[in-house]
């Protein structure tokens, strides 16, 4: 779907976010098709994209604005735009120790 990947290109602009896709997902490396496309689900009335924090403090508003926009003048464009973190990365975590 044409929309996914777009949505996709505007949650690469956001620094400190990255797609969640399942830990049993294939490998990237031999399959034929966009793993990162398993963390967005596209309903009639709802746009929900699944991500890893790379970065503290989170940017949701920014990811936000730009998955909206994304949507503006498709059938998506009233959707309610939901955005899970379903992990944290350690990266993101390491100037607590210092590193």
């Amino acid at each position: 779907m044409v929309i996914v990947a777009e949505l996709l290109k505007a949650l690469e602009k956001v620094e400190g976010l990255r797609p969640s896709t399942p830990a049993s997902a294939p490998a990237r490396s031999w399959i034929p098709w966009d793993v990162d496309a398993l963390a967005v689900d596209v309903e009639d009335d709802l746009v929900c994209v699944r991500v890893v924090a790379t970065r503290l403090p989170l940017s949701l508003a920014e990811a936000g604005e730009s998955l909206r926009a994304v949507l503006v003048g498709t059938q998506w464009e009233k959707a309610v735009v939901r955005i899970v973190v379903t992990d944290v990365d350690k990266r993101a975590l390491d100037h607590l120790n210092g590193a």
